[in-house]
């Protein structure tokens, strides 16, 4: 039941009243809301408002709302009675009870028992029915019973806790029981008993299948007599006309069978990691290398040499040797024992096998060399595959020379026969040692200077120099030694500057730099890092001295031909498609202000800007980047061909002029030249030093590079083609080919080239339009006419339609609400910070009157402890 609600009094009634009729009186109680104007007719209802108390009421209502919210804010620790009606005071006790018990019916209620009729409930008590509780089945124990109820048998207790019944002590009673009647067995009569019993079992189920067996064989033999009867004979002559029939065998069968006879996997070796491949290098080298110095010496190389002995599948590899026959064989020729002969005899054939397997050993590894000699032959560019794979053959194939030894010793082997093995004489050993002495070395060490590196490789032939730097690669693998790295790191920046070094003597060695090209490449691999700085500062040096000649004198000349190889290797060594790359594009920077910066004034200048041109469409090869130097330089180029230059359709850009003192430098002398010119590709010593002496070798190499000039022009074509400015960039091509270059003067080859280039730039089709404006509608100008709308009702807005007006009122409305909720929220935030307020204030009162109190008794404690200070003095 709830609380009675309180009856209120009169003088509360009275007090009530009172106090609102002095607050309406109150004028500073009340506040006026003053009107602009005065409408005849309107009623008005807040003409005047009574803030405090509204204040008062609002205070309340968030008091009793919003700050109990606030208290129980993150907090948990309450009970709520979820049970039916607990909250509602409106329904009485026994009408909850009620409610609550059918709810719980409804809520255990089954499917199950929807069709059962019985109207009586079955009550249980821990799973047990209160039914069949009540009916007491337990039988009640009389008084007998219950005095002999929890005691044992003694036979019971004899069996289960004497200790064992036969190790146990037998009274005189026990004894003559046993004597009298039936003796128990002992633990091994048992056990015979049992191994009787299971053999006894045996032989029944060994007669039980013989029985059956012999039932099976005769019901066979019946069924066989049954089955002839009802079979038709048919005779020999039709059997014999009719051919049998295979049965055919079902796909299934076939593939199962096929899987059958497939080869298995057999199980590979360990891949070894590149620390063990290049440790094994190592050893390798360094075994060759021994040999060759014992060699050198005057050792001979066949005592060293260990004889192969065959192992079977089944050695243990335990140290237990059967290979030697201990026993001697005796024999007697010419009244002596030989006993000697067949001991030397297999000490031949030991040393034969040895130096069989050293040769077909050499034999592999000089294939091996043959086969990548031929390989760097064919491609002098020096291409990386190369390179890489002879990395990865380990440089196996540097014995040529132990291998022509070794076939020497094979052949004197099978000279001799059976003779015993002779010592080679002061000659052969003095050829021996001058050999060795001939011979590369197989282990070097780094070299920590550039000097030191030239000192290394001069006076070698091309390929030693390419095994020096494999072998010193080898040697000094980063994973044998730690200095290592960056000895190799250095070894990078030493080779450049030989490679720069070689390119520019004169005549340069472009062989020395095609083999070792491929070296380099391994190493820039191994350290990219490394190679990138070196080749970054190669590039940077060539570009500031451009600047300052620049600077200096305007114009500068075309890079020499160490430059030109640079350039050349940073495409093999660096990737020449990314969109900024820190070696290739400053590389193509370079190319593109040399062929803008340098004039051309000689056939030697025509050279280097077309070997410029080769490395810049290289460069953009992969990713078709558009280099307008490129299409600038070799138009220029083909300009310097035509001979009539007063009409052109087009213009010259620096560093070429229309007309001048070098721009007929590839205008023919001599037209009958054509006629013994033949196809050549450019050389590219010809950028360093070119010697023409006759106005035929002129006409030769003009023709030449107007070739080259012509093959390029026709890849720039395919490069660009799909651009949509195509046309555009090749029309002074295409002017200049088709007006002023005549097809008449030139060769066959240059004609087929002339009319493919002109070709392919007609046949792109024209896909850009005239910029033109778009289409728009034109915007009229504003009218001045003024708008009339009728207005019925002043003061008041009336628009349109009803659907404007419903607009309008509910924006308004929207507005207001807003405006309003605002404003609640502001009030809130300030009544929730004011209480905060409080709340702070409060404690800090309170922990101030705490700490007064303890000062306070604090004082009293000291006061006392002097005074029983003084009274102790006294």
């Amino acid at each position: 039941m709830g609380k009675v609600p309180k009856k209120r009094s009169l003088a509360d009634k009275v007090r009530k009243t009172k106090t609102s009729i002095e607050i309406k009186n109150n004028p500073f109680e009340v506040k006026i809301n003053r009107k602009k104007f005065d409408v005849l007719g309107r009623k008005t209802k807040h003409d005047v408002g009574l803030p405090g108390v509204s204040r008062s009421k609002a205070n309340t209502k968030r008091k009793e709302t919003l700050l109990k919210e606030y208290k129980l804010k993150n907090k948990s620790s309450k009970f709520i009675d979820k049970r039916l009606g607990e909250y509602d005071n409106k329904i009485a006790p026994e009408d909850k009870i009620l409610q609550r018990f059918a709810m719980e019916r409804q809520r255990v209620h089954d499917k199950k028992d929807m069709y059962n009729l019985n109207e009586e409930e079955e009550l249980t008590h821990y799973g047990q029915s209160l039914a069949e509780m009540e009916k007491f089945n337990d039988m009640v124990n009389s008084d007998d019973e219950t005095e002999e109820k929890g005691l044992l048998s003694a036979e019971l207790t004899a069996s289960h806790f004497g200790g064992g019944g036969l190790l146990r002590k037998k009274t005189s009673g026990d004894q003559h029981e046993e004597e009298g009647g039936h003796r128990s067995k002992s633990r091994q009569e048992l056990i015979e008993d049992l191994i009787q019993k299971s053999k006894q079992e045996k032989r029944e189920r060994q007669v039980q299948r013989e029985e059956a067996q012999e039932l099976t064989e005769k019901l066979d033999l019946d069924w066989k007599n049954i089955h002839s009867l009802m079979v038709k004979n048919t005779p020999k002559a039709e059997q014999a006309d009719k051919p049998e029939e295979m049965p055919k065998l079902d796909p299934y069968d076939m593939m199962v069978r096929e899987l059958g006879f497939e080869m298995k996997a057999m199980p590979s070796e360990r891949l070894k990691t590149p620390e063990e491949i290049a440790r094994e290098g190592r050893d390798k080298l360094q075994k060759l290398e021994a040999d060759r110095l014992r060699r050198m010496m005057g050792e001979e190389a066949g005592d060293s040499v260990q004889s192969r002995s065959h192992l079977s599948a089944d050695d243990l590899n335990d140290g237990f040797i059967l290979d030697k026959d201990d026993k001697k064989t005796l024999a007697y020729q010419d009244g002596k024992w030989n006993i000697g002969e067949q001991s030397g005899e297999n000490e031949e054939e030991d040393e034969e096998e040895g130096v069989s397997a050293e040769v077909d050993e050499s034999e592999e590894e000089d294939d091996g060399d043959e086969g990548e000699d031929e390989d760097e032959d064919e491609d002098k560019e020096g291409e990386v595959e190369d390179g890489s794979s002879e990395e990865e053959d380990g440089h196996s194939d540097l014995d040529s020379e132990q291998e022509s030894e070794d076939e020497g010793r094979e052949q004197d082997d099978e000279q001799t026969g059976a003779e015993p093995k002779k010592s080679l004489s002061e000659e052969e050993m003095k050829g021996q040692q001058e050999a060795a002495k001939a011979e590369l070395p197989y282990t070097f060490t780094a070299p920590e200077s550039y000097s030191d590196l030239k000192d290394l490789l001069h006076g070698h032939t091309p390929d030693n120099q390419r095994l020096i730097v494999a072998r010193t690669q080898k040697c000094n693998h980063p994973s044998l030694a730690v200095g290592n790295k960056l000895k190799l790191q250095k070894l990078v920046g030493f080779l450049l500057e030989h490679i720069g070094e070689l390119a520019s003597l004169n005549p340069p060695e472009l062989t020395t730099v095609d083999k070792l090209i491929p070296e380099l490449y391994g190493l820039c691999q191994m350290f990219p890092d490394a190679a990138c700085k070196a080749m970054q500062r190669v590039l940077g040096d060539a570009a500031h001295s451009m600047e300052e000649v620049l600077e200096v004198k305007g114009h500068i000349a075309f890079p020499d031909l160490d430059m030109l190889i640079y350039l050349k290797v940073t495409a093999l060594l660096f990737p020449t498609s990314d969109f900024r790359h820190p070696v290739t594009t400053p590389a193509l920077l370079y190319i593109s202000q040399a062929l803008t910066k340098c004039p051309v004034r000689s056939l030697q200048d025509v050279t280097s800007g077309l070997v410029l041109c080769c490395l810049a469409v290289e460069y953009v090869s992969f990713s078709k980047r558009f280099l307008p130097e490129l299409i600038n330089f070799l138009a220029g180029t083909l300009h310097l061909a035509v001979q009539d230059k007063t009409s052109l359709g087009y213009t010259m850009v620096p560093p070429f002029r229309t007309s001048g003192k070098n721009s007929d430098l590839l205008v023919l002398s001599d037209s009958e030249s054509c006629k013994n010119w033949s196809k050549k590709s450019l050389p590219l010593s010809a950028a360093q030093h070119l010697e023409l002496t006759t106005d035929q070798d002129r006409d030769q190499h003009r023709l030449m590079c107007l070739s080259t000039c012509l093959d390029l022009v026709k890849r720039c074509c395919l490069l660009y083609k799909d651009l949509a400015s195509f046309p555009n960039i090749f029309q002074p091509i295409r002017m200049l080919l088709s007006k002023h270059l005549s097809t008449q003067t030139l060769p066959e080859p240059l004609q087929e080239l002339h009319s493919l280039i002109l070709e392919a730039v007609s046949s792109a089709p024209v896909t850009n339009s005239r910029l033109v404006f778009d289409k728009k509608k034109p915007i009229p100008l504003k009218l001045l006419t003024p708008k009339i709308v009728e207005v019925l009702d002043y003061g008041k807005k009336r628009g349109g339609t009803k659907e404007e007006r419903e607009k309008e009122r509910l924006i308004h409305k929207y507005k207001k609400e807003f405006k309003g909720a605002l404003r609640e929220i502001r009030k809130d935030s300030r009544f929730l910070a004011k209480e905060k307020l409080n709340e702070v204030m409060s404690r800090d009162a309170e922990r101030k009157r705490k700490v007064r109190e303890l000062f306070g008794s604090l004082a009293t404690q000291e006061g006392e402890w002097k005074a029983l200070k003084r009274r102790k003095k006294k």
